[in-house]
């Protein structure tokens, strides 16, 4: 992004016209305070209308998909939003993170095998799949090897996953009235793993900023009683991902770097209409089916997600102290209500998709102690 452009208007944009409330006031929240970090005008919330021929700076909720829609918001490459650009929509789901069953397989059109094979090292064992046909020699090549986790492309927050321990239990899946849409639309079947750590690892480049972070994701249950996102524990660092390996980290974290960096590398390879201004990874590592510890990258985020609120409290911070080196911050989603905690800063407080309530809000402490 270019904010040093002052002639920027920093717009909101909810891509979703079926989107919640919670996640458009915390599109609305994120953009206003980014606006007046970088010193820029806040616009509140995109209006075909009213910023027809204005030179905005997005922050859209979902990653934009298809040249169309960019050129419809004015946006022409990565200073232009904080977020990501892919030509196709699979592009930007966890679908990428596996390749297919075999060369007969069924793909969506712009899907590149390249990526799969630049990846295959730093991902877990997994099939994407895209038709009912597909599905069964897929779980049944799969579950030679253990437990298997299906995960629908596009859903997101852990949402409509399912842990599938045998052939019998996958064909039950494939009963479903509903499975010939579900797998067209695109599955993931992933192996499993125990005792799972899920590390976070991104890069956003904000005008002449670029920040670099590792951190750890954790879940907590809706108002459901689902398992869902709850908040990201961050290090961030002013820089590239060399001055984030430049400080005292423990092996496990620098693994998930070094993944995340492939990860992103292969995704500029593969698919190169792609382009982003936000990059966060999410790698897990447990243990497997035989004990053994795993490690891959899960899925990418292109777009604002739950610790972006956490990257813009870091980028107040750098900007407030330019000599600052590094900086902790945490995202928080919970779904009891409850007081603000002391130094807090609310993002969200109010009803929630499926919930009567959630509040998120971000906390911030020195890198050193």
């Amino acid at each position: 992004m270019t904010p040093t452009n002052r002639k920027k208007l920093v717009v909101a944009h909810s891509v979703r016209p079926e989107a919640p409330l919670h996640e458009v006031e915390t599109n609305r929240a994120l953009a206003r305070w980014l606006a007046q970090i970088v010193g820029l005008k806040y616009g509140g919330s995109y209006d075909p209308e009213l910023h027809d021929g204005q030179d905005l700076y997005l922050l859209p909720t979902q990653t934009l998909v298809g040249a169309a829609a960019a050129r419809a918001l004015g946006v022409k490459g990565p200073e232009d939003l904080w977020g990501g650009y892919v030509d196709h929509d699979f592009i930007c789901t966890k679908a990428i993170s596996h390749g297919l069953l075999n060369r007969h397989a069924r793909a969506p059109d712009g899907w590149a095998p390249l990526f799969s094979e630049r990846v295959r090292g730093v991902v877990l064992d997994g099939l994407s799949v895209f038709s009912l046909d597909d599905a069964r020699p897929a779980a049944e090549h799969l579950l030679y090897n253990g437990p298997i986790r299906l995960k629908p492309i596009h859903a997101c927050a852990g949402r409509g996953q399912e842990v599938i321990k045998s052939l019998d239990a996958f064909d039950a899946i494939l009963a479903r009235p509903e499975a010939r849409k579900l797998f067209s639309e695109g599955v993931v079947l992933e192996q499993d793993l125990d005792k799972v750590i899920t590390h976070s690892v991104g890069q956003s480049f904000i005008g002449d900023k670029v920040l670099s972070y590792c951190g750890d994701q954790y879940l907590t249950e809706d108002g459901g009683g689902e398992q869902v996102y709850g908040g990201s524990n961050l290090l961030v660092v002013q820089g590239d991902y060399d001055d984030l390996l430049a400080l005292e980290l423990p092996e496990d974290v620098r693994l998930a770097i070094q993944q995340a960096q492939v990860f992103d590398s292969a995704a500029d390879e593969a698919y190169p209409g792609f382009y982003a201004s936000r990059r966060n990874y999410d790698i897990a590592q447990g243990l497997d089916s035989s004990g053994k510890q795993r490690s891959g990258v899960l899925e990418q985020s292109w777009r604002m997600g739950g610790a972006s609120s956490a990257e813009i409290a870091a980028l107040q911070s750098f900007v407030n102290d330019p000599r600052m080196r590094a900086i902790r911050v945490s995202s928080v989603e919970t779904y009891i209500d409850q007081p603000l905690p002391a130094d807090a800063i609310e993002v969200y407080r109010g009803p929630a998709q499926g919930s009567d309530f959630l509040l998120k809000y971000v906390t911030v402490k020195s890198y050193d102690g």
